[in-house]
């Protein structure tokens, strides 16, 4: 990715935060193996500021969309409250196998890791800590189901652990789902809106994301009819 490359990718930009189009098959930080991320492009996004900005939260590799950045400390501090309280609001677009029977829903179940060897991957844990998301169905086609999901706890891989275990796991999903290691087709599953109060006195930030190109066809299939586009300057 070039610089110019990341500006594209700006969806909103004041004097505290910054809201990026992730895209797909990216991570958003160096794992404890190395290798390429997306914060390695930050310091095209200081636009006038000392340093580069932060990542407020995280965005697993395979997902896109909505990614909040925190411009300076004081920032990043008050989105961090935001986050761990709970009180940004954050809509996820998915396509499923399958899918639930009834039209909106809530799943409340723990997640905890899967065993030391995994990493981060999860499991539905009676004992782990509390996970809960809450869904809308959007379309239906054939064996495949859009879905609008709204993850009211924050957990590493919660709405793809969610899905699955509900007998519905998303499309593209190499761990929890169906989908082979490689030649898939991508993880369906799009960070679609933030919805940020970070200021008393004004309404709250809200941020959508475009759709990637990966996810068009079935989305399509499910009813979407697409949508006109365009970043900020």
């Amino acid at each position: 990715m070039t610089p110019e490359e990341i500006i594209g990718r700006l969806l909103y930009r004041d004097g505290l935060m910054l809201v990026i189009d992730k895209p797909p098959g990216f991570a958003v930080h160096k794992g404890p193996k190395g290798g390429e991320s997306l914060e390695d492009y930050f310091d095209a996004l200081r636009f006038g500021l000392p340093r580069a900005p932060a990542l407020a939260h995280r965005l697993d590799r395979d997902t896109s969309g909505c990614l909040v950045l925190g411009r300076h400390r004081k920032a990043l501090a008050e989105l961090g409250k935001l986050f761990k309280g709970g009180r940004i609001g954050k809509t996820y677009w998915a396509v499923v196998e399958g899918g639930p029977v009834e039209d909106e829903g809530r799943i409340d179940l723990p997640l905890g890791r899967k065993d030391a060897t995994r990493g981060w991957w999860m499991k539905h844990d009676p004992q782990g800590q509390p996970s809960v998301t809450t869904w809308k169905v959007m379309g239906r086609y054939d064996r495949f189901t859009f879905l609008a999901l709204e993850p009211l706890t924050g957990r590493t891989h919660q709405l793809r652990v969610h899905c699955a275990a509900m007998g519905w796991p998303i499309v593209g999903d190499t761990v929890y789902g169906t989908a082979p290691r490689t030649g898939g087709p991508g993880l369906h599953l799009h960070a679609r809106e933030v919805v940020v109060p970070l200021y008393k006195n004004r309404a709250p930030i809200r941020v959508s994301a475009p759709v990637p190109l990966h996810m068009h066809e079935r989305l399509q299939a499910c009813g979407w009819s697409g949508e006109v586009f365009t970043l900020i300057d």
